[in-house]
């Protein structure tokens, strides 16, 4: 059985009242459950939004506020586009990478869209954990992927499709 890590560093202290340690752990045990057994660990950065735009300019060039990223500890794409990317080696390193997430953002995003935070948040992290694995939507293919996992892991979470008519990514 598979032994997930969440280090959580809370910087935005809204994040403390949220329960985001308990919260990452459920949802990132669901996204890596098809994984092989092993220890399986990834860190999270709670910010707010002027946190994230300056790590969005730093290491993608663009300077504004965005809801998550990631940075994989490895390459772990597919080759080919669609295709299901390899599991990381539960024998290497199983520490999978980075996310950092914007309390202002998410808190937008899902006052927007009617939904609760906790539900925005569990996708929003469960998005930037498949991105730790090597799924990407740079193309429609991988795109459409990325969207299937995503809604199979939020459906046994019990969390609506995030994708559906009337939601912030349909």
């Amino acid at each position: 059985m598979a032994e997930i890590i969440c280090d959580v560093s809370v910087e935005d202290p809204r994040w403390a009242k949220f329960g985001l340690e308990a919260l990452a752990t459920r949802v990132i045990t669901a996204a890596l459950a098809h994984l092989p057994a092993a220890r399986w660990e990834v860190s999270i950065l709670a910010c707010d939004d002027k946190r994230i735009a300056t790590l969005n300019a730093d290491f993608r060039g663009k300077p504004v506020a965005t809801n998550v990223l990631s940075w994989p500890s490895e390459e772990r794409g597919a080759q080919t586009p669609g295709a299901t990317p390899e599991p990381p080696d539960p024998k290497g390193d199983t520490e999978l990478g980075d996310l950092a997430i914007a309390f202002d953002t998410c808190q937008a995003e899902a006052a927007a869209a009617g939904i609760a935070m906790s539900d925005h948040v569990s996708h929003l992290l469960i998005h930037g954990t498949l991105h730790l694995l090597g799924y990407d939507h740079e193309d429609d293919a991988d795109g459409d992927l990325m969207e299937s996992f995503e809604t199979q892991i939020l459906d046994k979470l019990g969390i609506a499709d995030p994708y559906g008519p009337n939601t912030i990514g349909g």
